[in-house]
């Protein structure tokens, strides 16, 4: 990992067409080809006006992506984390930790005193625990793989 590691958050409007592109082809290199998930990636969640994405850079690479949703878009009464993605080359750095960490701050700055609900892969159930989710629900399938609910109370402000 380099010096040059930098983080933004960005709207949909404010990203360039290649920070899109880099975002995308992250999200389809491990959803959709690394974990043969096939679904349709793109959706209009992407480019609600409330939608914040967050990027990491290494250099010129995009290293981490995730995608924070405003209540009602993904879930009605709830703000929601996801399309979280650290790319291969960038795995095992802390850098998925760090990423959760910094969108939790941004839902308390932008999205103060709402609860956050996420759909997590079964097996990062302890990862999201860590950061203070609670398991909401049972295992269930979404597009084949084991996801539980997991749910975070709002900070106090």
């Amino acid at each position: 990992m380099s010096k040059t590691m930098y983080w933004q958050a960005k709207t949909f409007q404010q990203l360039s067409t290649n920070e899109l592109y880099d975002a995308l082809k992250l999200r389809v290199d491990i959803f959709v080809v690394e974990q043969e998930c096939y679904y349709p990636e793109l959706d209009d969640a992407d480019r609600h006006p409330q939608t914040l994405h967050l990027l990491a850079y290494d250099d010129d690479t995009l290293a981490c992506y995730l995608r924070i949703l405003a209540k009602g878009v993904s879930y009605d009464d709830y703000v929601s984390i996801g399309r979280v993605a650290t790319a291969e080359s960038h795995r095992g750095r802390g850098l998925g930790k760090e990423m959760m960490v910094q969108a939790l701050e941004l839902c308390n700055q932008h999205f103060a005193g709402q609860d956050i609900k996420i759909s997590a892969q079964q097996y990062l159930e302890k990862f999201y625990q860590d950061l203070g989710f609670a398991t909401v629900s049972e295992m269930y399938l979404e597009d084949g793989i084991p996801h539980i609910g997991m749910l975070k109370p709002c900070q106090p402000v």
